[in-house]
């Protein structure tokens, strides 16, 4: 079993999907699942047409928030995202509300980080050049507008539950592609 499995990030969502017969719920579910979808290609163009005119995002970390705002900027963290080889990831969702306005998903958010990003955003690593599993218990409401479109991610989550150092061969065909430009 691959230690990343983007797949298991959308299940939940697809399962509901196929049992919700309300209209409403249906296209909240949708948005949030095409959105998910294009964040794991990586499709910036098709990530961002999910999203409401000026999108407003809350990332809390320590108290504050340090989500991007306006659509330029949640454009300029998605590409950074992408850029920062960070985004081979599943969100392990274990609880799941949908509503009118909007999705809650929480779970365990893993992702692989390069060992010079984990680095810089303050995780003790120990290899610069290596590959580290990060695990994280996360919250996220996903509000949408009366169009069907994510007003934004409101985020919340412990801090790292699990740092690992991988080897090469724990490593995802996905992440390996992705490293040596094969993507």
């Amino acid at each position: 079993m691959p230690i990343i499995d983007p797949n298991i990030t959308w299940k939940p969502l697809e399962e509901r999907l196929a049992r919700t017969t309300n209209g409403r719920h249906r296209q909240v579910l949708e948005v949030v699942l095409e959105h998910m979808y294009e964040e794991a290609k990586p499709d910036l163009d098709g990530l961002m047409a999910t999203l409401a005119p000026e999108p407003d995002y809350h990332f809390w970390h320590d108290g504050h928030d340090v989500g991007p705002k306006t659509t330029e900027g949640v454009r300029e963290y998605y590409a950074n995202f992408v850029a920062s080889q960070s985004n081979v990831l599943e969100f392990d969702i274990d609880r799941l509300y949908v509503d009118d306005e909007g999705l809650m998903t929480e779970g365990y958010l893993r992702q692989i980080y390069p060992g010079k990003y984990a680095a810089q955003l303050g995780f003790p690593i120990d290899d610069p050049d290596a590959a580290y599993f990060i695990e994280f218990r996360q919250l996220i409401v996903w509000p949408v507008d009366a169009d069907g479109k994510i007003l934004g991610e409101d985020s919340y989550h412990s801090g790292p539950s699990r740092i690992e150092k991988l080897t090469e061969d724990q490593l995802p065909e996905a992440y390996v592609e992705m490293m040596h430009g094969d993507n």
